[in-house]
C-alpha cells in the first residue's frame, strides 16, 4: 500500500484528474490530509474514496499511546501502517509548541549515548509518514491549518535525517508548502551526526532551516569513542561543510554537545571547544545527557554544566544549556520505543 500524504498538491491534482474528478477535489484531499484526517474522513465521493483506499493507506500513522510528563511534555508512540513503532515528542514553550519527529525506524549510526541505535535501522520513513506525525499531533492539540498548535519542528527523533536524504528533503518541502501546514524553514531544525557529503548537498537545496550538528567532542580521537561516524568524517570536514551552509543560506549553525561525565565535560574540554569554534557563526547547545539504561554513560550535574557554559561564553562563544524536558517519560530518542518493545516482547511490536 502507498501513502497519499507522500504526494504534493500538484501530484494530487494529477491523481484526481486521472480519476475523472473535478479539480477542487485535489484541494479537499490536500487540506484534509494536512489537517491530520484519514482518507475515510475526507468528504469526497464514495466511489473516489473507495478507489483511493484500494491503493493507499487510510491511516499510515496512528497513535498507539500518549505519555504525559509532569512538565507537560507529551510523548507519542506511533504505530505505522506496517506495525513498526516510532516516537515523537510535543513540547510546550513560551515561544510556541515544538514537535520532535522521527525520520527512520531505529538508526544505524551507532552513537553510544543514544537509545535509537540499540536495534539498528529497520527502515526509512517516507515523506508522508513524517508529515503525518505532525498533522496528527496538530489535530489532537486542537489545531488546524490556520491556527496551528505545532509552531516549531525539530528533526531530532529516531533516525539520522541525512541517512534518509531524499525523503527528508521532500518532507521539508511539503511541510513548508503554502496551503498546507506551511511552517517556515526558520522554525525548523534538523540534527545530523555529521554526514558531510549530505550536509554539503543540503546547503544547495534552498531550505534555510536551523542546521544542528551533534559534535560531542573536541578531537577526532575522542569523537570516535562515542560516535562511529567519526571514523568516516573528521571535525575539520564537518566545520568546512558548516561554513558552506552559512555561505549559501546566511544561517548560523548549531552544535549539540552532550556533557558526559568523565568524557568531555571538564574545563580542559570547555577551553578546547572554545578554541575550536572561535570566530565561527555558530551556537553551542549544551545537553545534560538523559540516562539510557542500556548504556553506561552518565550525564553531568547542573553545576558542572553551568561552569562549562560560562567558560564558553566568557571566551566569546554563544552557548546555552538546553532545558531538559520529558525525562520522566523517557524523553531521549528511542527510549520509549525500546521500553515498549521490552515490556511487550518483539512478537507484539516492531
Amino acid at each position: 500500500m502507498k501513502i497519499l500524504q507522500d504526494l504534493t498538491y500538484e501530484e494530487l491534482s494529477l491523481l484526481t484528474a486521472a480519476a475523472g474528478e473535478k479539480p477542487f477535489r485535489a484541494k479537499q484531499l490536500f487540506e484534509g490530509l494536512m489537517q491530520g484526517k484519514k482518507i475515510s474522513e475526507i468528504p469526497i465521493p464514495v466511489s473516489f474514496r473507495a478507489a483511493l483506499l484500494s491503493e493507499y493507506e487510510d491511516e499510515p500513522v496512528r497513535v498507539r499511546e500518549v505519555f504525559t510528563s509532569k512538565d507537560g511534555t507529551e510523548k507519542y508512540l506511533f504505530e505505522l501502517w506496517d506495525g513498526h513503532l516510532i516516537e515523537s515528542v510535543f513540547m510546550h514553550n513560551d515561544y510556541g509548541n515544538t514537535q520532535c519527529v522521527s525520520t527512520q525506524v531505529g538508526c544505524r549510526m551507532g552513537c553510544k549515548f543514544c537509545a535509537s541505535t540499540l536495534g539498528g535501522r529497520l527502515r526509512d520513513l517516507t515523506a508522508g509518514e513524517m508529515l503525518a506525525e505532525i498533522a496528527v499531533v496538530n489535530r489532537r492539540a486542537g489545531g488546524g491549518l490556520k491556527d496551528r498548535k505545532v509552531t516549531n519542528v525539530v528533526l531530532m527523533g529516531s533516525g539520522e535525517p541525512f541517512d534518509n536524504y531524499e525523503n527528508v528533503v521532500k518532507f521539508l518541502r511539503l511541510l513548508t508548502a503554502e496551503g498546507g501546514l506551511h511552517i517556515s524553514a526558520r522554525n525548523i531544525s534538523l540534527s545530523t551526526c555529521g554526514l558531510v557529503p549530505e550536509m554539503r548537498k543540503f546547503a544547495l537545496e534552498g531550505i534555510p532551516l536551523n542546521l544542528t550538528v551533534s559534535l560531542h567532542a573536541t578531537s577526532d580521537e575522542e569523537r570516535r569513542r562515542t560516535m562511529p561516524i567519526a571514523n568516516r568524517y573528521s571535525i575539520a570536514e564537518i566545520l568546512d561543510a558548516c561554513a558552506l551552509y552559512f555561505e549559501k543560506t546566511g544561517r548560523r549553525y548549531i552544535f549539540e554537545y552532550s556533557l558526559i561525565e568523565g568524557e568531555n565535560a571538564d574545563m580542559v574540554h570547555a577551553f578546547s571547544l572554545a578554541k575550536l569554534l572561535k570566530g565561527r557563526p555558530c551556537h553551542v547547545n549544551l545537553i545534560r545527557l538523559n540516562p539510557v539504561k542500556e548504556r553506561k554513560l552518565k550525564g553531568t550535574d547542573e553545576e558542572t554544566a553551568k561552569r562549562f557554559c560560562k567558560a564558553l561564553t566568557d571566551a566569546g562563544i554563544s552557548a546555552t544549556i538546553r532545558r531538559s524536558m520529558g525525562a520522566d517519560i523517557g524523553g531521549a530518542c528511542g527510549q520509549l520505543r525500546a521500553k515498549y518493545i521490552e515490556d511487550r516482547g518483539p512478537a507484539d511490536v516492531k
